[in-house]
Formats: structure tokens, sequence, C-alpha cells
């Protein structure tokens, strides 16, 4: 037989054709109760073309095995067919990722969040290989009671022997202590770290290890100042000063050596400066510099790129240029001549990406010593730079192309560096006679901010490696690094290298298992999907799930064959799972049993004949129930129009309606139950026809019977749903009295509320009452007011379902005080325009004036006596203030008086007064209003508005801000804007935030000096700095406004600070140095400051962003320079970690 054309593949029949054909069948089928194999192919739809091309798989074609697989070159989100890379993400990390990839390439470190600092840093030293060796020798005993030292000793350990890409440093950052989400300055931490470890090596016995950092790091300075007049030095310009590093200006300088030339540069001290010389006794004119003694191994310089902005109270960093040599000679600059050779060559810089103070990014670019390689450490990554700190070729818009500078000193001169047991000793050898000269290599960075130089050493030197060993530590020497490691950490590392490498290799193995397994999985599917179609009509076939043959083909494990899904109760195949199944050739079949067992098996033969004799049943009962519905929906509408004149049994009209709306279905559905369910009432009766929702409409009894059936089909249980109701059935009688009752009590609820709208028909309207002179008026609240007429204004239907107002009686007794019996609020004010007085408006809390005759009206209606009413009166009064005697309390309302001729002469003298019977009690409104104002003012962590005007007088709307009274319900926006006339911040303070406190927030947020602030309250100014927002009566959501004065000289918020808390400092502290301020040297020559002070070390808790000097006993002092201001360390006060400080151990 031939196979039927795929022409039209991708065209799908209309499902009603399909639909139309398999009704057809099944009537005949019914008629005949016959079926033949060509109605078994036709309903089984077997007939249908084998699809080759269809983008998805059809369901209406059992012969369709398209899209179960996507193309040759194609994949999926997930299981089998997905990405290679995504299938082996799915195994978890690969630890050979993160192998280093040779012995020759340094180890990287994780960045914790924001410890790029620490770890560019850790690398310069580390890369120190003196420093490292030093390290090494400490002994076990004092690594224990050394945390630091152990886990820096670990560190280094790892980054020396271990076979990973990158080295965990959060021991040792746990250790210290650090922030890991707070950035801090790479120099700081360099300075502290040396101080720490120098204090951690002095417990070592072993002589190398005891003074390596002061061996490799210090060197010596002398601050010399010279009389003018006499010529002589200070006696204090003898004495030696260690330091660890240079501090180099870099503002306005473009090299290394301009850098150099300042710091050694001569101040001359003249006029307010001078110098008082010991030898003159006098003050004289004299000279300042710094003098350079020795030189340590290591040269570190400090390059200066942060500078202090006065105007702005903020910091900047300087992003220019800045050139240094490859080679650097510093012969000349030592105070001395010297015949010891200061040759340094360059081996790390340390760089600060970022035009930001207080945040950026830090790498380190350091020079192997071995192999003169360059290599960048940024964090985990380590890049291989070739032999120029910057790249082979670097073309970067921050560092320019290297140039040649001629320099004098002898590339071949000798410098022998011998390392004992004791410490580094240098021995220099003689420089030759014959000096060649040679290019230095000149390199040039924006962002450069610490350069490392190293003493060079001779030839001799470079050719073999000193190593010193002990009974602990293991000598490793290799192709590319010797050194010594302590025994346990060699053993550590070495177990450690053994697990991560075979990791690796069980990863690899792993990954390779499960390739091969999905490679063969894809050709197990890919090979029986080419066998499943069935050629011919006449071939065998089976019968499987769809469902499952789609897990089967997507994914990498497949399940077991399970065909339970197409199975009809008869244990066959029916006609109406044929949507969900497939045809599979026996070839197919056979190989999918055999390798994923389950079944059960179902062939061509399994065709289920009871299946089709019910579906043909249906089908037939379906066309009579559809014909049936057309009818009684023609019926429907004319009950529902009217139109019906034999109606015998109600329905629900609404029910009915949506009946009609629905659509006609082969079978009555749960929308067609509960035809009299909203008629029938609790007592299982007819629900009255005035209840809500009753409404109901007579139906034909043959429409009746047809909806009592299908309403009985979909819910048999319910009968109560589908109650009868005949045409003569009596209405609930117990639901007919409830009704009437409910109807009579809102008719007469309804004339009420008639009767005292036209009684007070001003105040039912909201509208004012005109007031006179000299008449009786009558006071109540406004809130209950408001309430009265919300009640009888109300337009709903169920007037009782209205909440009722409180008698008149125990309102007026609220507003009187228990104590004197007199009134507890004040009335509303007034005012007089053109001759008329009205109230003012009305706040929710206030008395309002009413008539005598309203009053009465409402006692009479609401329950009071007559006598408890407030009674009230409106007078003239003098405006001198002379008040009217009597016993009734006078109330000044209003000073401007537009009225009739009468009024106008006597405006000038006279104003409004209400007197009130009872009086008002001041004495209790007064505790009353003291103690609702003191619930405001202690307020906690609230906003409050600042706006900062540009000028000296405030625009209109910020005066009308800043004395409007704040509305705790409204939504304030909190962030800071700026505006054409200023800028608006918010401040989070308390009730006793002081003025003083509130000044010093607005200097930190606008830069404006406490002394040049100007603050108001709308007109008012606030100037007294002792008192707090609570005495001055600023609550939360209040809007101040300050200017500028710019009369003092703006300073660094730091001093106030420091003088604020040196009282404190004082008297808490009581080990104190004795200052030596005379001998100081200026600002540019030691650092950047203005003054010092030499402060007891603060106690532990308040170093809490440098913990790791917590330990330093009590003893000790810190000099902390603060630039260009001067800082002070309190204990109430903690030491911020920036840029600006620098801490000596003394």
């Amino acid at each position: 037989m031939s196979q039927p054309s795929t022409r039209s593949k991708n065209k799908r029949n209309k499902q009603g054709d399909n639909g139309d054909t398999t009704s057809e069948i099944l009537r005949k089928i019914h008629a005949t109760n016959e079926i033949t194999k060509e109605d078994i192919d036709t309903l089984y739809k077997v007939r249908k073309p084998v699809c080759q091309g269809c983008r998805v798989n059809t369901k209406d074609n059992p012969n369709c095995f398209c899209g179960l697989v996507p193309p040759l070159k194609g994949s999926r989100k997930s299981g089998l067919w997905q990405k290679t890379s995504e299938i082996l993400q799915n195994l978890g990390p690969d630890p050979s990722e993160d192998l280093r990839s040779s012995d020759d390439c340094p180890a990287g470190l994780t960045n914790l969040g924001a410890t790029c600092y620490a770890n560019s840093i850790l690398q310069c030293l580390y890369m120190n290989k003196p420093f490292r060796d030093g390290i090494f020798m400490v002994e076990p005993e004092v690594l224990e009671k050394q945390p630091v030292l152990n886990q820096l000793s670990r560190l280094f350990a790892q980054l020396y022997l271990s076979k990973r890409a990158f080295i965990d440093s959060s021991p040792f950052v746990k250790t210290l202590e650090l922030d890991n989400g707070v950035q801090q300055d790479s120099h700081e931490f360099l300075t502290l770290l040396l101080s720490l470890l120098e204090r951690c090596l002095s417990h070592s016995k072993t002589l190398r290890a005891k003074a390596i950092v002061q061996d490799l790091f210090r060197g010596s300075v002398s601050h010399v100042t010279r009389c003018s007049k006499c010529g002589k030095n200070s006696e204090a310009s003898s004495n030696m000063e260690d330091f660890y590093e240079l501090e180099l200006n870099v503002k306005g300088l473009k090299s290394l050596d301009e850098s150099l030339d300042d710091y050694l540069s001569v101040e001359e001290l003249k006029g307010d400066n001078q110098y008082f010389c010991e030898s003159c006794k006098t003050r004289v004119d004299a000279t300042r510099s710094i003098k350079l003694h020795t030189l340590p191994p290591v040269l570190n310089f400090q390059l200066k790129r942060y500078v202090f902005l006065p105007k702005t109270t903020t910091r900047k960093k300087i992003t220019s240029a800045f050139m240094f040599p490859g080679v650097l000679d510093m012969r000349q600059r030592l105070s001395e001549p010297t015949q010891t050779e200061s040759i340094y060559d360059l081996s790390a810089v340390l760089i600060h990406k970022g035009t930001a103070v207080n945040s950026g990014h830090y790498v380190a670019h350091i020079k192997d010593e071995k192999t003169g390689q360059w290599w960048e450490f940024d964090d985990e990554r380590v890049s291989d730079l070739g032999t120029h700190p910057f790249g082979e070729g670097t073309s970067s818009s921050n560092r320019r192309p290297v140039n040649h500078e001629p320099v004098n000193p002898s590339c071949s001169e000798q410098m022998n560096g011998v390392c004992n047991g004791d410490s580094m000793d240098i021995d220099h050898q003689q420089p030759s006679e014959s000096i060649t000269r040679c290019d230095v290599e000149t390199f040039s960075s924006c962002d450069a901010y610490m350069l490392m130089y190293n003493l060079r050493r001779s030839c001799k030197d470079d050719g073999k490696t000193h190593v010193e060993c002990n009974g602990n530590n293991k000598k490793i020497e290799d192709d590319s690094v010797s050194g010594s490691l302590p025994c346990n950490l060699f053993d550590e590392i070495k177990s450690s290298n053994a697990l991560y490498l075979d990791s690796c290799q069980q990863f690899t193995l792993k990954k390779e298992e499960e390739m091969n397994h999905i490679n063969e999985r894809r050709q197990e599917v890919r090979s029986i999907l080419s066998e499943a179609p069935v050629r011919s009509l006449e071939e065998p076939f089976c019968w499987v799930s769809t469902d499952w043959l789609r897990q089967w083909a997507d994914n990498i494990t497949p399940p077991i064959l399970d065909n339970t899904s197409i199975q009809c109760v008869h244990g066959k195949v029916p006609a109406s799972k044929v949507g969900c199944m497939k045809r599979l050739s026996a070839e197919a079949w056979t190989k999918l049993i055999s390798m994923h067992n389950g079944g059960p098996i179902l062939t061509n033969d399994d065709s289920c004949t009871i299946c089709l004799n019910d579906g043909a049943r249906d089908v037939v009962s379906a066309d009579s129930y559809r014909d049936r519905r057309i009818l009684m929906k023609q019926v429907a509408e004319d009950a529902i129009a009217g139109r019906c004149s034999d109606g015998t049994y109600y329905v629900s009209r609404s029910w009915l309606q949506q009946w009609l709306k629905r659509k006609i279905l082969d079978a009555p559905s749960e929308a067609d139950a509960g035809p009299t369910v909203s008629i029938r009432c609790p007592h299982g009766q007819l629900l009255p026809e005035q209840a809500s929702g009753a409404k109901r409409v007579l139906i034909p009894e043959v429409l009746w019977l047809f909806l009592y059936e299908d309403a009985l089909t979909v819910k048999p249980a319910e009968d109560l749903g589908c109650s009868t109701f005949p045409s003569d059935s009596l209405q609930c009688s117990e639901c007919n009295d409830e009704l009437s009752e409910v109807a009579c009590m809102e008719d007469s609820l309804r004339l009420v509320r008639e009767k005292q709208r036209q009684t007070h028909d001003k105040l039912a309207a909201g509208k004012s009452i005109p007031l006179s002179l000299h008449c009786k008026y009558y006071l109540i609240p406004y809130s209950w007011l408001t309430k009265w007429r919300t009640y009888i204004n109300a337009t709903t239907r169920n007037i009782s379902s209205i909440e009722k107002l409180e008698t008149l009686d125990g309102i007026m007794d609220l507003i009187k005080c228990e104590k004197h019996a007199q009134l507890l609020e004040r009335p509303v004010d007034l005012v007089c325009k053109r001759g008329l007085i009205s109230q003012k408006s009305i706040p929710v809390d206030g008395l309002i004036f009413i008539t005598e005759s309203d009053w009465k009206s409402f006692c009479e209606e609401w329950g009071c006596i007559e006598e408890k009413g407030v009674s009230a009166e409106i007078k003239l009064s003098n405006t001198e203030g002379n008040n009217l005697t009597g016993s009734c309390d006078d109330m000044q309302i209003c000073e401007d008086l537009r009225n009739s001729n009468l009024m106008n002469s006597e405006v000038d003298s006279r104003s409004l007064v209400i007197k009130t019977c009872p009086e008002i009690c001041e004495d209790c409104i007064g505790e009353k209003e003291s103690r609702e104002l003191m619930r405001k003012l202690e307020y906690c962590n609230e906003d409050i508005y600042v706006y900062l005007v540009h000028g000296k007088e405030a625009p209109k709307y910020i005066l009308q801000a800043s004395e409007t009274s704040f509305d705790p319900d409204r939504r304030v926006s909190k962030r800071s804007r700026k505006t054409n006339t200023g800028d608006q911040i918010s401040l989070n303070v308390s009730g006793s935030t002081s003025i003083y406190q509130l000044k010093m927030m607005i200097w930190e947020s606008f830069g404006v000096v406490k002394e040049n602030q100007i603050l108001h309250k709308g007109t008012r100014t606030i100037d007294s700095e002792c008192a707090t927002l609570a005495d001055l009566n600023i609550f939360p959501g209040d809007k101040l406004w300050v200017t500028d004065s710019e009369v003092h000289e703006n300073r660094d918020i730091a001093d106030e600070l420091s003088d604020q808390k040196m009282d404190v400092q004082h008297t808490e502290e009581e080990a104190v140095l004795e200052p030596n301020i005379g001998e100081v040297p200026a600002s540019k020559k030691a650092g950047p400051m203005c003054k010092v002070d030499r402060l007891p070390l603060p106690s532990k808790r308040n170093f809490k962003t440098l913990p790791f000097l917590a330990d330093v006993s009590s003893g000790l002092s810190v000099l902390v320079l603060f630039g260009p201001g001067h800082f002070s360390v309190h204990k109430d006060l903690s030491v911020p970690f920036s840029s600006f400080v620098q801490m000596y151990m003394l």
C-alpha cells in the first residue's frame, strides 16, 4: 500500500472537521452496532502521514515524532540536550580551575568584600624574599602565642607551596578583626601591620627573625633647625628619628626627584614663625630641614595623593601623572657623604584605581627578585606583565610610555648582602673608578600610590642564596625558589596539595563519565526515534505514552516504561487517548522494552470496542441534550419577558438570566445546579420577594422538569439546592414578620431624621450660623456635631446599620473638668468681615456655636438637661487688655472689625470677646496642653529638615514651610535636594539633641562652620547652642533654614571634635607623654600636619576599626598626625581608619 503524502504536513486540520468526522463515525456505530477496521483506523488516526520536519510535535498525529529532540547543532535549557558547559556546571565547581598554572606563577588572594588594600600589601611583603624568610624562621612556640604572626606565617607558606591559584585570606583577616565591608587605606594598613609585627617578633629568640622589620624597613632622619644669626643648630637637631617610609608630596610635582627635592628642601622661619635660639637668647630667623642619615634595604615612598579641601571639609584625590625611575640613586640625598653605594631598583608599585577617596580598588605590580619578571596582583587574579611594571607595550591612558634618562652610577657596582643569625649586615665595596653611564627607564602613572625600592645586590650575592635552618624548619630548594618552612606547615601544605590534586583528578574522571553517559544516551534516543515510524498500515506496531516518550527523550536518566496512562478500565487502548500516545514500530518497541523494562504492551490489536460503543452512545445522548436545551432556552426567554401564561413553578430570576447566557454544551455543568437557592429562606420555605436578592419568576412545568433533572445530575446529594416551589407556595411567615419589623423601624428612624433635619436646617446643611453681639448662644463639641450631621443625612437604605450617637448628656460632662466643673476646651475663634461675625475654620476638637433653640431641641432629642449646657455671649472689650469683670472668662478673638457705622466708630478701641458660663479652666487646660507638649517633645530618632539658603533672605516658600506645623500622616521625601535658592537635607535627631550638636551635623552635611551658621525657624533666629530642640519647641518634621555669614574662616571639623573632647581626654587618661612641640618640623616636613599632640593610647574598645592594636598595654602611647588640621584619639571617639591618620609607636 502506498504511503500517504506529507506535502501539507505542517498544515493542521481544523478541530471542527476532525470532531465532525469522529461524531459521524460514532453515530454510524450506534446506529448499525458494527465496528469496521476502517472505522478503527480513522478513529485512531493511524492513516495520518509520518511527519518529517515539523517544528513541534503534533498531538493529533500518532505518527509524528518531530520535536522530541532538537536539531543536530541545537540545544535545550535543561535535560539531556542541554549545552555541554551547562551540564558540567551542574556537576559543581571544577577544582582544577583554581589550579596554579605553573610553579613560576605566584598565587593570588581572595577578596572578602573590600580587602583589596590588605591583599596588595600582603603580596608586597610576601614577594620580598628576606622578609618572607624571616617570617619562616619564627619558632613554633612563638607562633602559638602570637595568633597574627601564626596566621601570617601560614598564609606565606600557602602562597609559597600551595598548588591553588589563589589562597583564602579570611583566617588572617579574621585574626585582625578587620571589617570586610569597609574600604581602608593600604598605607596605613602597612604602617600599623609593621608596628604590630615588630612587637610580635620581639618575642623570637632567632635574631634574624626578631629584627627583620627593623633591618629591612627602618631608616633614620633628623629634623635640623639652624639659627640664621649664630649659625648653630638646636639641641634637638642631633636627635635621630626612625622612619619606615618617606611621605612625599605629589600636588604640583611631576616626578619622584622633584618630590624628594621638596621633602629635603630648607624652610625659612621668619616673622611669627621665628625660632627661639638658646645661644642668642631671643627669637631669631632660622631654617628648618630634614636630613637623611641612613636608608633601609627596602625604601618605601608614600605618595600623598589625597589633599584636604578646607572650603568643603572634604578630601580629593590628585590624579595627575607622576614619573618615577626604574633605578634610583640615593647617594646624593644622604646628609653626609658616604662610600656606601645606595642604588635602588624599583620592586613594587601599589596602585589605587578610581577617583574617589573613600572607595576604589587597590592592585599591586611587583617584581620577582630572582627572575626579574613583573606580576600584577589583582586579588585572585595574577597577570604576567613581562619585564616592565606596567606590561609590555602598555598604552593605557594613565601611563606614559617609558623613556630613558642617564644616571651616573655604574651598573656594575658591587654590593654584598650577607644574612647571619643576628641581623642583616650590608657589606659595601668601593665603587669602581671608571664609572660608565647607563640608561634608566622612567615610568609614569596617574594612580601610583606607593613605591617600593630594593637596595641592589651584588653579582656575587645574586649567584648564591643563604638559608638559615633550625631544627624545626625544613629546607626547600628547587629551580625557582629556595627557602625554609616550619616542618608542621610544610607537612600540612603537602597533605593539602595531595588532597587538592586528588579532588581535581576525581572531578576529571567524573566529568568524563558523565559526558560518556550523555553521549551514549543521545545516540540511543536518535537511533530509536529514527526507527520509530511505522512505514505501512499492514505492519504491526505498539502504542506508547507520549508523556513517557518525552521524558525518555529529555532526561539524562530515563524512567521505567509506563503505558498505564493510556489504558482504559478494560485494559485496552481507548480512542479518546489518541492525542496522548504515539504509534511505534515493533523494532523500536523491542529496543525500548529491553532497555527500560516496564509496560504494559499495547499493540494494534488492543483497540477497545467497549469504549467505542460507550462513546457512540454518549455522542447520540449529547445530540439529544443539545436539541432539548435549545428548545428550553426559548421557553426561558418567554418566561423572563413575561410572555408565559402557564407558569407553575418559581425559580430565581437572576439564576435563570445567567442560565440563558451560558454556552450550550453536550451535558449539564456545575453552574446548572441550584435554580431555587436564592429564593429559599433559612426555614426551607419561599423567601418573601421584598427580601434582598429574592426576585423570582414563574416557569412552565416542562422547563422546570428539565432544570430539575440537570440540577440532580450535577449534584445529586444536594437536593436542598433544588427545592420545589409551585405557584401556590406561601411565603415564609417568620421571614415576613422580620422584614415588617425592620421596615417599620426604618420608617420610624427616617421620620425622626427628617424631623431633625427640618428643626436644625442650617446645622444639618453645614452652614454657619450668623452671630450677633449681646445674644445668648450655646457651645457644643464640633466632633459630636459632625457625627450627628452624618447620622441624619445618611442615604443608606438600611438605617438601622448606622452607628447611633452618644447621648448629649455624657458628651457635655466630658468637656468639663471634674475638679473645678469648668470648661476643658476653648471656643472656636471668631472673625468679623464686613460687619458680620462668624466662626473661623473649625478644628476637630473645638467648641462650636449653636442657637438657644437648637440647644433646647438637642436636649429633648438626645437626652440632656438644659442646665448642663455651656452658654456663651459675644461682647466688645477695650483692646488695651482690660478684661471684663464677672463670673465668665473673656477671650480676645479679633482686632480688625469692619462693621456697620455704629461699629466702625469702635474699631480702634474695642475687640470681640466671648463670655462663657461656666468659665474656661485655664489651670486644667494648661496642664493638658503641657502634657501633650511634653509627649510631642519626647521623641527619638526622628527627622527634621534643614534648608541651606544661598543669600541673606530666605524665599517665601521656605519661610512658609518653616512656619507650618508638621502633619505626621503626610509623606515627606527624605532625599537631599538642590534648588536654585539652596540645598535641603534631612537630619535624624532627638528631643535631647542640643543646638550645638545640630550645628555640628549641619557642618558635616553642608561644610558651613558652626560659627558662621545663622539658624532660623520661620522668622525666629535660634542662637542658644546649649538649649535642646525640645527647649525650643522644635518637633519632628519641622523645617529649619540656615545661612552662611562667611565671617569666620573655614577649618577642619576634626579640630572642633578634638577641642570638644580634650578636657574629657585628660581627665580619663593617666599616662601622658611629655610634649615636645617646639622641635616638630613644619607641615611639609613630617606629613600633612599643623599641630601635634602626644596622647596616651586609647582603651581597647576604641580601636574597633584597628583591632590588631587592641592588645597594646595602656602605658604605651600613639602619636596621631592628622592633616591639615589636628586630630586626637579619645576614649569615646572611634578612630577612623582613614588615609589621613598615621600612627607611630613611641
